[in-house]
């Protein structure tokens, strides 16, 4: 299948690691421009250089702070800059913060909602123009299934990422006439930073596949995932060959959700 990526110009916002890492490799690769965006410099530094090894291309990057107006604003006027316009934005900028009600105080609340939710909203914002100059575009907000069937103590991480779903789907339906097209995807247990975190307090023991297949996660497809997995989701959302696919969102967690 051709994913018709070729030319595409793309922003990938938590672009320096896990599956926003995983993604702009995957887009590199298929020919896309990209453009990572996160907060630390020589994190960016380190994922471009890898990304050019691997695909010959040199990616753009941009330290900033999703939260931030400004910084979003300057982000894409760099990207523009760049590649001319804009055709593909992936939100994936986010962290997980999971206390029990009582334990979240307001400020932890502003900053959640303002990285995961506020930081897809100004993005979304700044580079809807110039994918309705292009003719159109694709966006895809990376939640979490936490944002669907949120357990206890998973705040305020579950009810922003609900909120990451419900401005997807109103998304979808708003700019549809724009030909850009709205899609999340709700991650389960996927490799990253915080999950061999996780693995090196409470199993040090065990080799990372050993972790990974642990029945206590109760996956049914018996691992966590890796990140080029999400990441392959992504891309086909993106691409022409989810041309007719809008307004959805695709669990990636092994089958561990009890919803679709």
């Amino acid at each position: 299948m051709k994913l018709g990526l070729q030319g595409k110009r793309a922003i990938i916002t938590g672009g320096s690691k896990g599956i926003g890492f995983a993604t702009a490799l995957l887009l590199a690769s298929e020919g896309a421009q990209v453009a990572l965006v996160a907060r630390n410099e020589d994190s960016l530094q380190q994922a471009a250089k890898q990304i050019a090894e691997k695909t010959g291309t040199e990616p753009l990057i941009v330290a900033a702070d999703v939260s931030i107006e400004a910084d979003v604003q300057r982000a894409v006027a760099a990207a523009v800059d760049r590649f001319g316009g804009i055709d593909i934005l992936v939100n994936n900028a986010g962290t997980s913060a999971a206390k029990p009600f009582e334990a979240v105080d307001v400020p932890a609340w502003s900053a959640d909602l303002d990285l995961k939710l506020f930081g897809a909203i100004h993005f979304t914002r700044a580079a809807l123009p110039y994918m309705r100059q292009a003719g159109g575009g694709a966006v895809v907000n990376v939640t979490a299934v936490g944002g669907k069937t949120p357990s206890g103590s998973s705040l305020p991480t579950s009810v922003s990422r609900a909120a990451g779903l419900a401005l997807t789907k109103a998304m979808s339906k708003d700019l549809a006439r724009d030909g850009i097209r709205v899609n999340a995807v709700c991650i389960g247990l996927i490799r990253s930073d915080q999950i061999e975190r996780m693995w090196q307090a409470t199993a040090p023991h065990l080799t990372w596949d050993e972790f990974a297949a642990d029945p206590r996660h109760d996956i049914p497809l018996g691992r966590i995932g890796r990140t080029e997995e999400a990441a392959n989701v992504i891309a086909f959302l993106v691409s022409e060959a989810a041309s007719y696919v809008s307004g959805t969102a695709i669990n990636i967690d092994g089958g561990k959700a009890a919803v679709l």
